[in-house]
């Protein structure tokens, strides 16, 4: 089996297989070194992982393939599932059938493409389909360890997100932070307006959002309200500064407020009020620790997101939109869905894995030469005989 690529201008696949060799664990070189002296197997590897996840396997076929060409050999590839479906804890979802020798010093590699990408693609389909009605922003290239991550992370939240798309009618991820993903969710370069550092540059909110209409008079802007505390405040001086753009649904306010203070106008009090008065059932029963913190608490709560929708209302900027970030994972996808808060994106790199032991998948050979034979505990693995 050998999966397509994803069109032009992508960067190259890594690891090189010239690179191979100081990449991988030195007990399966040695390992290729004896199957080199005593005589080579064709064998089966069953890769499986101990969770359940979203099968997100493209990347890590594109590099089998290429390291296949590379040393003149073929692998036969059986996906056992489709690219974004559900795959159940301990159940082989690949199996890789070729000889030892070549394969041997692959396992490592194989393995770091699998286990993180399954994972994150389950935590951005549970968002979506959590949220079928908001439009999400991968933007988890800052906590990605290196640029091989960041490409493995984009590609999985692109596949969660189709996921989500076909069981729910989502939207998904509509794009990402930077250009040499953004191909994954068909666009031509990242997108995103301004940071922190732009306001902090300005000297004021208002002027920001001035700086970038100048810069980019055809984008739409979506401009940060927290930087001085003044979400509210702020948000309005903007709208009343651009009230064209407002009234046509050309403002976005991304509200990212920290989990250090609460939201301008709210404290536990009002926070209670605010729900109470737009989805009051999400208070009204039992609830724990952490989704009493995402209705209610610092940061960006529910209650933040409707008191900011309540104030643009009022005010007459009902066509500016909400882009809300911060902490955004599947558990606060999860609160903001049953508090229905009146969110228009979501910017998120939380659905990167949380707990990273989860990421494990594991690869066993489980016959050479054609003949079964796998380690004990592992049965569960061999094929079924026809």
């Amino acid at each position: 089996m050998t999966a397509g690529g994803g069109g032009g201008g992508q960067p190259p696949v890594t690891p090189r297989p010239e690179d191979i060799a100081r990449l991988t664990d030195h007990y399966f070189l040695r390992t290729r070194q004896i199957v080199g002296r005593f005589g080579d197997e064709t064998v089966t590897y069953a890769v499986f992982m101990r969770r359940p996840v979203v099968f997100t396997p493209r990347l890590a076929v594109e590099w089998l393939n290429a390291v296949a060409e590379a040393r003149g050999v073929t692998l036969d590839i059986d996906l056992r599932f489709q690219e974004g479906e559900w795959v159940g804890a301990g159940e082989p979802m690949i199996y890789v059938t070729g000889s030892l020798f070549h394969l041997v010093d692959l396992e490592t590699l194989l393995l770091q493409k699998i286990g993180a990408a399954c994972v994150a693609a389950y935590n951005a389909y549970a968002m979506c389909v959590d949220l079928p009605h908001v439009a999400f922003l991968a933007m988890d290239a800052r906590h990605c360890a290196g640029t091989e991550m960041a490409e493995l992370m984009a590609y999985a939240a692109s596949v969660g997100s189709n996921a989500a798309r076909s069981a729910a009618g989502a939207k998904g991820f509509i794009g990402n932070a930077t250009d040499a993903t953004a191909h994954f969710f068909g666009q031509p370069g990242g997108l995103g307006t301004m940071p922190h550092a732009l306001i902090g540059y300005a000297g004021s909110t208002v002027r920001a959002a001035e700086m970038f209409h100048e810069t980019f008079p055809d984008d739409p802007i979506t401009v940060l309200v927290d930087y001085f505390g003044q979400e509210v405040t702020d948000s309005l001086a903007v709208c009343r500064r651009f009230p064209d753009l407002a009234a046509a649904g050309r403002i976005g306010v991304r509200v990212d407020t920290h989990g250090g203070r609460f939201v301008e106008g709210l404290d536990p009090q009002t926070s209670y009020a605010v729900l109470e008065r737009n989805a009051p059932k999400a208070i009204r029963g039992y609830r724990t620790e952490a989704e009493l913190r995402f209705l209610v608490g610092t940061g960006v709560s529910a209650a933040a997101i409707w008191h900011v929708r309540e104030q643009l209302d009022t005010h007459g900027f009902d066509k500016v939109k909400i882009v809300a970030s911060s902490g955004f994972s599947p558990a606060k996808c999860k609160t903001m869905a049953y508090s229905k808060a009146p969110i228009d994106v979501v910017g998120t790199g939380s659905f990167l894995p949380e707990n990273w032991w989860e990421t494990y998948a594991t690869a066993d050979i489980i016959a050479y030469d054609g003949e079964p034979r796998v380690k004990v505990g592992r049965e569960f693995l061999l094929r079924p005989r026809p």
